[in-house]
Formats: C-alpha cells, structure tokens, sequence
C-alpha cells in the first residue's frame, strides 16, 4: 500500500480532511485562530498624536518608522502570492491546506494593517508603497526572496522527483525561514522597542500581533519542511544543507545592511549593531529548527522580544494591559 505523504499525495482526496496525518498543522491552525484580531480593533489616536507633534518623537524614529512601513507594506503582499498562487498548489494534505487558508487570511489581515497605519496617519501611499524601489536595502531583501521562490512559480514546475521535491524545499526556506522567520526580526524589534516606550503604541500593538502570527507562520513551515525531509531523506544531502547555510548567512547579511541603514544612529538606546547581533541570535535558531548547527553564536541582546510572541501570558511586563486573548475583540483593558 503506498503511504500517505504531505506531498505528492495521490492516494487521498485533498479535500477529505479526517482522519487526520498531521496533526501539528491542526494545532498551528487553532493556535492561528486564538490569535485572531483585526487593525481596526486597535486605537491610533495616540500615534496620530504623536506623529503630528514636534517634540514626540525624534527624525530619525520617523524615518525608521516610514522605513518599517514600506518594507512591511509591500513584503506581506508578497508572502500572500507566495502562499495563494505557489505553495497551496503543491502541499497535497487537506489539514496543511486548511492552515495555508487561515495563513493566507491572516497575510491580509497584516496587508489591511498597513493601509490602516497609513491612513491614520495621513502618510503619502506612493512614497510608502514603492520603497521596495527606492530604497536599496529593502529592494536586496525583496530581490533576493523572489529570486529563492522562482521554481515554485513556473506554471509547469512539478514536485515529482528527488530533483523537484529538493527545489521545492528550497523555496520553502527561502519564504518560511528567510523571508517570515529573518526578514521581518530587525523591523519587528525596532517597532517594538518604539512601543515600551509608549510611543506609537497603536502600531506597535499591531506589530506585535503580526509577530505573534508570523511565529505561528515560521512554525508551520518548519514542521512543513521538517516533515517533507523526514519523508524524502535523500534530497536533504550535505552538499544542499551546505547551500542552505550560505543562503541564511546571505539573509542575515542584507537583515544588517537594512538594520544599519532603516536605524543607522539608534533610537532609545539601541544601535543597528544590537538589531544586528539580535538577527545572528534569530538566524541561529532558525538553522537549530531545520536541524543544523548554528553558526553565529550570538546571546539574545534583546530578551524582552521574545515575551511579545508569549500569547499566553496574562499581562506585558512593561504595560498594564492585559494581552492574553482568545480572539482580539475579547481584550479587557485596565
């Protein structure tokens, strides 16, 4: 009897969802739906506020802020065509199908997010929207992620073969693990270290949801790729772990670039150069997770990042608001 297998799987209905083969992928997706949450629950009248006064907030906190907003804007759209066009069509299993659909729905979510923060606060789009452009350090990023997920996107791309299945995984680094597990880390951190200071709460709030779901993300992916190498132990040599080193010591690469160029003097005490060692300490425990060594061996220089994707905590430590929610809607505020 031929076994059952998270691609290439031929033998069950995609759309036959029971008996479940993974149930991780159903845990990620009820772990996707206590998440749950939308922009517009979330007050911007203290950032509107604040971006509007002089004395607030500091040029160069604007200019990282302007610089996390276009690069988010434009990288969540891509992750999206990445999931709906490419991914989904070749995950066979109906439960990892089910959590790409609740993935997909909340990539837009995070692409509302950012229309929302623009709106708020009367930012021009065309300057946000083309950064990707316009700003070199944010277009490496994109470059190098759509040129990492090529394979996938070619109509007659197939993932039968040792061959296929090994680009196929490929890919996956490239849009799990680089793209939403290193590219998103130093912004992340930037926007958050604004919000522990109380400034720009409303999008550090909703950063911090996005962190939240992008973790659940990451999740998910490696157990995807875990589980696809598991099932396919010859595609996962030394000569491609090898290659999968070189393209995350490249990601960390263009992350510090853009960590030095978004925050290049510091903002509230913290330089580019803890942005970055924050980025070596995140790329080594992405490389752990796909079951590599790490290379940078970097301590964490921002521990209190790690509490802002804790979703079962009862209170931030550096609030007084209570965050631990089943669904967004059901905050109770002090």
């Amino acid at each position: 009897m031929q076994k059952k297998t998270i691609i290439n799987n031929s033998i069950t209905d995609p759309n036959k969802i029971l008996p479940m083969s993974y149930l991780w992928a159903r845990q990620h997706y009820k772990d996707g739906i206590s998440n749950n949450w939308t922009p517009e629950e979330i007050s911007m009248q203290q950032d509107v506020e604040q971006w509007r006064a002089k004395h607030v907030l500091s040029e160069a906190e604007r200019r990282m802020i302007l610089w996390n907003l276009g690069f988010f804007s434009t990288a969540e759209s891509l992750t999206a065509n990445n999931l709906v066009l490419a991914v989904y069509r070749h995950v066979t299993n109906p439960e990892c199908r089910q959590y790409l659909l609740r993935q997909a729905f909340e990539e837009a979510i995070h692409t509302d997010t950012f229309i929302y923060c623009c709106d708020s606060l009367g930012l021009e789009p065309e300057e946000i929207y083309t950064m990707y452009q316009t700003i070199p350090s944010i277009k490496e990023k994109d470059d190098f992620v759509i040129e990492l997920t090529q394979s996938i996107f070619d109509p007659n791309f197939s993932t039968q073969g040792p061959e296929n299945v090994r680009r196929f995984l490929h890919d996956l680094i490239g849009y799990y693990v680089i793209m939403e597990g290193i590219f998103f880390y130093a912004g992340f951190a930037m926007m958050l270290a604004l919000k522990r200071q109380n400034k720009m709460v409303g999008i550090g709030q909703q950063f911090e949801y996005i962190m939240r779901d992008e973790s659940i993300h990451l999740a998910f992916g490696c157990d995807l790729i875990n589980t696809i190498k598991a099932e396919n132990p010859e595609i996962w040599n030394s000569e491609f772990q090898q290659n999968v080193i070189t393209l995350i010591k490249k990601a960390v690469n263009l992350e510090k670039r853009y960590a030095f160029d978004a925050c290049p003097d510091g903002i509230l005490g913290l330089g580019p150069k803890q942005f970055c060692d924050y980025i070596e300490y995140i790329a080594d425990r992405r490389l752990e997770r796909l079951g590599l060594t790490k290379i940078y061996n970097t301590e964490n220089p921002l521990p209190w990042m790690s509490q802002s994707t804790d979703i079962n905590k009862k209170k931030n430590f550096f609030e007084t608001r209570v965050t631990e929610y089943q669904v967004a809607g059901s905050l109770n505020w002090d």
